[in-house]
């Protein structure tokens, strides 16, 4: 292959890539509106194709926070759904930096594996429209363990979804609640992800790195 017909070639692909980046957002922009939740999921899921995990999430942190904290104020109770949560708030902060920074986060080797199992679980659940009922007296325990591994896995996946979606939706909260409740989770896990992705080697840590 000539010199001109290998630039162009590479031209070909970068503009390419772009376009499949551009329909990912657009993609995960549109399930987001429509289901209150997986911007991430399938963001990452998609852009991890054509770049690493971590540059995938990179690039997701910022349109994922504006909709969740746009999430979240949509209803009148913070309050009240930050002090049902506290627990699993607290955990999943704890989680996200520990995935974050003490298993290399999601430059790790564990990050690829960790997102597809991630995304699987999460997949035949949608798709088997499997769903959960936890006990009022199990939340006292199950919330900040629950906390813990979503905290896990967002900083070792960049997916927030998991396992905190399903376990709020399995306590039968009320629509405008659950809304909230997903806001509140996803936005605390999301500020949490971008300070860990500031760090080190991180890609927020390097404005060219994205």
């Amino acid at each position: 292959m000539g010199r001109k017909q290998h630039v162009r070639a590479m031209s070909d692909w970068s503009l390419l890539t772009l376009l499949f980046i551009t329909f990912a957002l657009v993609l995960a922009g549109v399930v987001k509106g429509v289901i209150a939740m997986g911007l991430p999921t399938i963001g990452v899921g998609l852009l991890s194709i054509v770049m690493p995990p971590s540059h995938a999430a990179a690039m997701i942190i910022v349109p994922a926070t504006v909709t969740n904290v746009l999430q979240l104020f949509s209803g009148p109770r913070i309050l009240p759904n930050a002090k049902r949560f506290w627990t699993l708030l607290l955990t999943l902060i704890a989680g996200t930096l520990v995935g974050g920074y003490w298993l290399g986060g999601l430059s790790s080797h564990w990050a690829p594996p960790l997102l597809g199992l991630t995304l699987s679980v999460y997949g035949v659940l949608g798709l088997r429209a499997i769903h959960f009922h936890t006990p009022t007296a199990w939340e006292g325990w199950l919330s900040p363990v629950i906390g813990l591994a979503a905290g896990f896995l967002t900083g070792t996946t960049g997916v927030t979804v998991m396992p905190s979606a399903p376990y709020l939706q399995s306590l039968a909260l009320e629509r405008e609640d659950l809304i909230q409740a997903l806001g509140l989770t996803f936005t605390v896990a999301n500020f949490t992800l971008a300070f860990a992705l500031t760090g080190g080697d991180a890609p927020l840590a390097d404005p060219h790195a994205v």
